[in-house]
């Protein structure tokens, strides 16, 4: 993405998402796009504006249809992946639905980023391949099942696809992106104005 003045951010949709997935990183990155005009931080659903339920009950409703090559970078939401519930990132998985979008996005050249799950998603889409990828503890197996090089770090960057690692790592990996987008300094009072320490990331190569 480079240091770029313009960016345009969707952070997807789906019923049984985990709320702070979405939340962590959309409350760092709208924080940051506050006064910058050339910034569009968007929920993306698949059906319009259809009301997306999480897995607690928080209802989202989304501000676009998802359509791939609209947005510089693409954010993954976990949820529901260990529980292999219907509504949920695994049932996603299962119906395939995303699955092309998510590759026609990153073989559009959009950075892909995922929290949690997120980024079983995004595996099973294709994206992550063999290349350095975390995710929530009880998916590192799945996640490793898929041919990626797992590693139990909070937050992987490999250049074009970061992922982050528990519920709250949404947080950092907003946090990431913004670093990519504008540099550290922003990022870090970004992370001052949350109050939040933040964890460190591992830089690795993009493969």
């Amino acid at each position: 993405m480079g240091h770029t003045p313009g960016v345009r951010i969707d952070v997807i949709l789906f019923d049984g998402l985990d709320e702070l997935d979405v939340v962590g990183p959309l409350e760092v990155l709208r924080g940051v796009a506050l006064g910058r005009e050339d910034w569009a931080v968007r929920l993306a659903g698949r059906g319009g504006t259809a009301p997306v339920r999480g897995t607690f009950g928080l209802s989202f409703t989304p501000d676009v249809t998802f359509a791939p090559g609209e947005a510089d970078v693409v954010v993954v939401p976990g949820g529901g992946w260990a529980r292999r519930a219907e509504r949920s990132v695994w049932g996603e998985v299962q119906r395939g639905d995303w699955l092309p979008l998510l590759a026609d996005a990153a073989d559009g050249g959009s950075l892909m980023a995922s929290v949690c799950t997120g980024a079983m998603l995004l595996a099973h889409a294709g994206v992550i391949g063999g290349r350095i990828a975390t995710t929530h503890h009880l998916a590192l197996d799945d996640l490793a099942a898929t041919g990626a090089h797992v590693v139990a770090e909070r937050v992987v960057d490999a250049g074009s696809l970061v992922t982050g690692a528990g519920v709250t790592s949404g947080i950092d990996v907003g946090l990431q992106l913004v670093e990519h987008a504008v540099g550290p300094d922003v990022a870090n009072a970004a992370a001052r104005r949350l109050e939040y320490v933040r964890h460190p990331v591992l830089v690795v190569d993009d493969a």
